[in-house]
């Protein structure tokens, strides 16, 4: 059963929750406790300080695993909230020449169940003879590989391992401002938005750094437009928020939802921004747009959230 050695989210705002997951025969039930607890304590949080905080913090696990999904994100915030890299036992072994030390707790997450399945109830042909399923059109040897489920695995942060040290993390952080602006803008048609610098003479939107609110005439691509600046890093910065409009809301016209995908479009912004490197000024964020909402549906938007920063960062990553 999980061991919880901090305390709650609507208690010390100073403290953070971990937990752990020892009981092998009850880890799985108790990883989902956890995550629905959290979402839950996220949904009923009053005090909009705190429910920042929270937020934030799942934010900046995000930002350093942007290939995890949102759950294996959340649990690793859960239980290492301080974790910059993980990897198995045997991969820190074989991959890094690493260790894990002795007496560390494991991080549990979900990995992928890959095996073959039933092409009609998508069931492993172990767990299809004990379904209701008639499905006999070609045999068991022969079905394709794919997704079954999920199972919880062990990882191990960076932190908890002695050995050679890992080159990359010495470097600077990928995404010098100076480079950043032209990676963002050669990713363009990976991630299908046009985008155009203007210069501030040219400038038709005011106060406004950028903005996302038209489709290009040629290419039906939204139109993101960003007033130049001597400060390439906050200009790179303008050109991830508003392309993070442009994957979440650009099309949405219910007026109440596209104030909540406005939240969700400034996490995206501020998750790309901290992978590469950037100190995003929007570090507070109001949850009061997603008062009342269900906790099924901040399970929705924090899956967007991970799943639209992990599309930009790999579109930017690629192009650069």
């Amino acid at each position: 059963m999980s061991t919880i050695q901090s305390e709650t989210p609507e208690q010390s705002s100073s403290q953070q929750t971990t937990c752990t997951f020892d009981d092998s025969d009850s880890r799985d039930e108790e990883m989902r406790d956890q995550l629905d607890a959290w979402v839950e304590d996220l949904a009923d949080l009053t005090d909009e300080a705190q429910a920042s905080e929270q937020f934030q913090q799942w934010l900046d696990v995000q930002s350093k695993f942007h290939d995890y999904s949102a759950r294996n994100t959340l649990l690793i915030k859960l239980q290492c909230p301080e974790a910059t890299r993980v990897a198995g036992y045997n991969t820190w072994q074989d991959e890094f020449d690493r260790y894990v030390q002795q007496g560390e707790d494991a991080i549990w997450i979900w990995a992928p169940i890959i095996t073959k399945k039933c092409p009609e109830c998508g069931n492993s042909p172990s767990y299809h003879e004990n379904t209701d399923c008639e499905y006999d059109e070609t045999e068991p040897e022969q079905w394709r590989r794919g997704l079954v489920g999920f199972r919880p695995t062990s990882v191990f942060d960076i932190s908890q391992t002695e050995g050679e040290p890992l080159p990359e993390l010495e470097t600077e952080a990928h995404g010098d401002p100076d480079g950043l602006v032209e990676d963002l803008l050669d990713a363009t048609d990976e991630i299908g938005v046009d985008a155009r610098i203007v210069t501030p003479e040219e400038w038709e939107h005011g106060s406004a750094r950028g903005v996302c609110e038209r489709r290009n005439v040629m290419t039906t691509n939204p139109m993101v437009e960003a007033v130049d600046r001597d400060n390439r890093a906050a200009l790179a910065s303008t050109l991830i928020h508003e392309f993070a409009h442009a994957e979440l809301h650009f099309d949405v016209e219910d007026e109440a939802e596209r104030s909540k995908r406005e939240v969700e479009a400034e996490a995206v912004a501020y998750v790309v921004s901290r992978h590469f490197g950037l100190d995003p000024d929007n570090s507070a964020f109001y949850l009061a747009a997603w008062d009342g909402d269900a906790p099924e549906t901040l399970r929705d938007r924090l899956d967007r959230i991970s799943s639209t920063a992990a599309d930009l960062i790999d579109a930017v990553e690629g192009a650069s």
